[in-house]
């Protein structure tokens, strides 16, 4: 399978499509939300750094990120998802440079659009498992747990995190928005861009990014 690199605004089901296409294709699921709170929990200089923008609910700065970025795939030697990166036009380019410098080409750019409503309902519902990751939300039927707070597949706790609260949402939301289409352009041009309805159910998401990743 290709390379995929998630493009979306925050809440808009990377993390779920990224366990499902890790669960039946094995992929490497690089996820820059886990990337960043390991460093905040180090709590090394870059770490503490990290932490300031993320209490703030803003996005790190582009030089952070690409470094943390192109020393996790330098380290990666099978299929990968990178998910929550780029968000901004320099890392878009800082990227293409990375990938070209590692000799990785076979990749597509998934853009999951979702509203901002239904993204911030998402947001304030979501539970993430202290152990496997998987991810949950008690506002939607499907991705509820069977067991209330108790993960399906590890059975440990579910934990709700504690950037998801309505002003940080907000402020994440207005962030992307003020990037994407820059982003959005400059992946179009390349003919890497995949748009995917993101307000489907997560079944019909992910049927529908298994197909454009067949179509070549």
């Amino acid at each position: 399978m290709k390379n995929v690199i998630f493009i979306a605004p925050p809440a808009a089901g990377k993390g779920t499509q990224s366990d499902k296409l890790v669960e039946k294709y094995g992929y490497v699921h690089i996820s820059t939300g886990d990337i960043l709170r390991y460093a905040v929990k180090e709590e090394s200089e870059l770490g503490l750094k990290v932490k300031s923008y993320l209490d703030r609910g803003k996005f790190v700065t582009d030089s952070i990120m690409i470094n943390l970025i192109k020393d996790t795939l330098m380290n990666i030697n099978k299929p990968f998802i990178l998910d929550g990166y780029p968000r901004t036009l320099k890392q878009a380019r800082a990227l293409t440079n990375i990938l070209e410098e590692l000799n990785i080409s076979d990749y597509k750019v998934i853009f999951l659009d979702v509203s901002e409503d239904i993204a911030m309902k998402r947001a304030l519902g979501r539970m993430v498992c202290s152990h496997c990751k998987r991810s949950y939300n008690k506002y939607f039927e499907e991705l509820k747990p069977k067991t209330s707070g108790i993960c399906n597949k590890c059975g440990h706790k579910l934990e709700v995190r504690t950037d998801d609260n309505k002003q940080s949402f907000k402020t994440r939301f207005e962030d992307y928005l003020s990037e994407i289409a820059s982003i959005l352009e400059y992946y179009k041009k390349k003919e890497l861009l995949i748009d995917i309805n993101a307000e489907n159910s997560d079944k019909k998401i992910f049927c529908d990014i298994i197909k454009e990743l067949n179509n070549d």
